[in-house]
């Protein structure tokens, strides 16, 4: 560490010899434009809006572009760790907008961006100071710079604390438990000295098929809302910027498709605003996040990143959002290569800008965006007031981060002390606990009893992955437990745990051997037979089945939802056996698992876990974790059935008619594998006595609802209430019954609480016929249950004039 700050102190040195000619640092204030008196805009007294509007005069157009772009980090485009003398000549000579992902040594399948800067936490809190001093003291204005990173389950840098999946933090439903999560990921942000975090993902994932599910709470928009606005109010409760993404409409590809098709979601006005836009307004409202993504799809025939509907029209006049807007990777180069809807990239540049577009970012350098900018300004293409409100914007957020008052992590040293704390691991492991979703559990197969069990074997491809665990825009490098360590770390050297690997995730043909199934290769029956044979003298089998980071993830997404490959194979070759078989999921999208359904007594769906996973399982399996998650999106039986989801209009999902005057027929699997909601306990809950406040209100008046929970089991378990809300009569069609609210709770055996939930108007409110959010006169309904289909208590009301 020595060393490391004698080259910090080189670099200062070296790159601030101007700044130590004239002292830019003052008691209370620093003189960023280095003309020697306190401007507007360096007086911390100020209101913000004055400040940004002498900040922006004072500005030149090379300056204000410069502010209107991304800089990737280390190894993405940036090729120096530390400032060069080369910088002066770089378009950043001039300031940039925000460094993203910069020596975080992000690590995944796809990439590899090693820095020497990422650990100890507060080497790379000095790393990023000595940055940020480059910016304020050897450009001309100073302007400091954002510093970004993704968040998504954990902050993505180098062995910060990790969380679950997305898909898994839905499963949570544990508002409380996001939030902290929130604040842990601000707060490992802010001591490492990014700025800015890419989360929370808003995008209701309706189709299973596609890949970014993984990524994403669920499918429901009320669920999704009520998560991603814990997430991000957790965020910047740590004076760090929460970025939603991706605004909007983006998480419904035709076909589910991603990669190379990005395009085209079908999705109707009315659904539009009551699915895909209604997270992205909640959490804009009630949590006021600093930033926003504009996604790279189109709707209804129009690039969102170019389209002033979205993010002029709709994010800021009727959103109130007052961030900045930038744009997913490549989102404006679409508007010409993908869209055709610019004749080159120039006039993409202008249609984005013109859109309400604040920042462009992709994996490209900076001036790729910045010079065709430029040039449009000086055709006249793009006025300056325009650009004015443009770089305000980015200005502002700025400013409201406190950069242009505190630019510098003040404190380095400390960080080493703030990142992947204790406090913060148990944190992330509770969240890892309160994800898994017991999906059947016949004749009380589990808990497994470490002490009547003498053999277990662990068998199946995931059983020593750990991909997973490390998945893209989360942390990297810390060690994982993988299943079958973690079993064998909880039964201790008492049990025999033998371990077969019984078959890759993929056979050689896969995904073609989807539809066309070839027979086994004679390693692949060897590989089943061992597992076979060690699966008889065993006394249990666990058998980890699912996907890897290589299936499912960003551009992976699946034509179909079986198990990959062999594994189905495997799972019935040891149900076969006779022994009891409990099958572990570890997947990022819901799977068609309907032979393993019907067959195997016990099924744990663990999705991807964070590092812990192996700790977390073995402790569900054994009975010191009672799983209480739900399952946060439907889990269809065929992809046939897709869409299949909730919430769905009226018999939009219902099943054929055996009789009747409209035919009949019996032709299609029917119905839900898994329902919304769904989640199964070691324990059992009763429902009872729910109340209304009112058995009338008036259109602008809320209503209370509660009613009591018992475990009448006979062992502590969590339970997710779910409160749903049916509208009887409407003037446009509604959905079947909507999520309007949900806790989980926490019961011991014979234990009661008593659950209080309100309903706002907003919560009653439809798009009517002339596309208004109104609350209607009418009869609603009220159901209490465990899942959207296990509906245990009901009662109406009346809304009048």
């Amino acid at each position: 560490m020595k060393k490391f700050s004698a080259c910090l102190i080189a670099f200062a040195f070296a790159f601030n010899a101007s700044a130590q000619k004239v002292n830019i640092y003052h008691n209370g204030w620093i003189d960023f434009n280095k003309n020697g008196k306190k401007d507007v805009f360096e007086d911390p007294a100020q209101p913000i809006e004055k400040r940004v509007t002498d900040l922006l005069s004072q500005m030149t157009v090379e300056e204000k572009t410069c502010q209107m772009a991304t800089l990737y980090g280390y190894k993405r485009v940036l090729k120096d760790e530390m400032p060069v003398p080369n910088w002066k000549n770089e378009i950043w000579k001039d300031g940039i907008a925000n460094i993203d992902e910069e020596l975080n040594s992000l690590t995944s399948y796809t990439d590899n961006a090693q820095s020497q800067y990422s650990f100890p936490y507060s080497k790379h809190a000095e790393a990023i100071n000595t940055i940020q001093h480059w910016f304020v003291e050897e450009t001309r204005i100073g302007i400091p710079v954002d510093f970004t990173n993704e968040g998504i389950h954990g902050l993505n840098h180098d062995r910060a604390t990790s969380l679950p999946a997305p898909i898994g933090i839905g499963s949570t439903w544990d508002k409380e438990l996001v939030r902290k999560a929130g604040q842990i990921v601000g707060r490992e942000a802010k001591a490492l000295g990014y700025t800015n975090v890419y989360a929370p993902i808003l995008d209701p994932a309706r189709d299973q098929r596609w890949g970014r599910v993984v990524e994403c709470y669920g499918e429901d928009p009320f669920h999704i809302a009520e998560m991603g606005k814990q997430m991000s109010l957790g965020i910047q409760e740590e004076g760090v910027a929460s970025t939603l993404k991706h605004f909007a409409v983006y998480s419904v590809p035709k076909g589910g498709r991603d990669g190379n098709a990005r395009t085209d979601p079908h999705v109707a006005p009315r659904e539009m605003y009551q699915i895909y836009l209604y997270p992205f307004r909640r959490v804009i409202q009630e949590a006021h996040p600093l930033g926003v993504m504009s996604s790279y799809n189109d709707w209804d025939g129009v690039p969102v990143t170019g389209s002033y509907y979205f993010l002029t029209e709709l994010l800021r006049q009727k959103f109130g959002f007052t961030g900045y807007v930038v744009s997913d990777s490549e989102a404006v180069e679409y508007l010409f290569s993908k869209h055709r809807v610019a004749e080159d990239y120039k006039e993409a540049v202008r249609q984005s800008v013109e859109a309400g577009l604040n920042v462009r970012t992709n994996f490209t350098m900076p001036q790729t965006f910045i010079l065709p900018l430029r040039e449009l300004i000086k055709e006249g293409k793009i006025s300056e007031k325009t650009i004015d409100q443009r770089v305000g914007d980015v200005l502002r957020v700025k400013f409201k981060l406190g950069l242009f008052d505190h630019p510098y992590v003040t404190d380095t040293r400390s960080a080493d002390n703030v990142v992947h704390t204790a406090q913060s691991a148990a944190i992330g492991l509770q969240m890892n606990m309160e994800s898994m979703v017991l999906l059947k559990n016949d004749n009380n197969t589990l808990p497994l009893s470490k002490a009547k069990l003498k053999n277990i074997l662990v068998t199946g491809p995931l059983a020593t992955e750990a991909n997973y665990a490390i998945s893209r825009y989360g942390p990297s490098h810390n060690p994982v437990t993988t299943v079958l360590d973690g079993i064998k770390n909880y039964v201790g050297a008492g049990t025999t745990v033998n371990y077969a690997k019984g078959c890759d995730i993929i056979d050689a043909t896969w995904p073609e051997s989807e539809i066309i199934e070839t027979p086994l290769a004679s390693q692949e029956q060897a590989d089943i037979n061992e597992a076979v044979e060690k699966a008889k003298q065993a006394d249990i089998v666990i058998a980890v089945v699912g996907e890897d980071a290589k299936r499912v993830g960003e551009s992976l997404s699946r034509t179909g939802l079986n198990l990959p490959g062999r594994q189905l194979k495997l799972v019935q070759a040891l149900q076969a056996t006779g022994k009891p078989v409990v099958m572990v999921l570890i997947n990022g999208q819901p799977l068609t698992i309907n032979w393993e359904n019907r067959f195997v007594p016990a099924i744990l769906e663990a999705w991807f876990p964070g590092p812990e996973s192996g700790q977390v399982i073995a402790a569900t399996l054994f009975g010191d974790n009672n799983p209480g998650g739900k399952l946060p999106i439907t889990f269809p039986k065929t992809v046939g059935q897709i869409e299949y989801n909730f919430p769905f209009k009226p018999a939009s999902q219902a099943g054929q008619p055996t009789s009747g005057p409209n035919g009949y027929g019996k032709t299609s699997v029917n119905g839900a594998l898994y329902p919304f909601g769904y989640g199964l306990s070691y324990t059992s809950f009763a429902y009872s006595d729910l109340k209304l406040s009112a058995d009338k209100i008036h259109q602008q008046a809320g209503i209370t609802a509660s009613f009591k929970v018992t475990n009448s089991g006979k062992v502590k378990g969590e339970e997710v209430v779910q409160l749903y809300l049916k509208d009887l009569v409407s003037s446009a069609t509604t959905y079947e019954y909507d999520l309007r609210g949900f806790e989980r709770i926490s019961l011991q055996p014979g234990e009661t609480k008593t659950i209080t939930i309100t309903l706002k108007p907003d919560d009653m409110a439809l798009l009517d016929r002339n596309m208004n959010w109104t609350v209607e006169l009418g009869t609603f309904e009220v159901m209490v249950g465990s899942s959207s289909e296990d509906i245990r208590l009901r009662k109406q009301f009346d809304v009048i004039p």
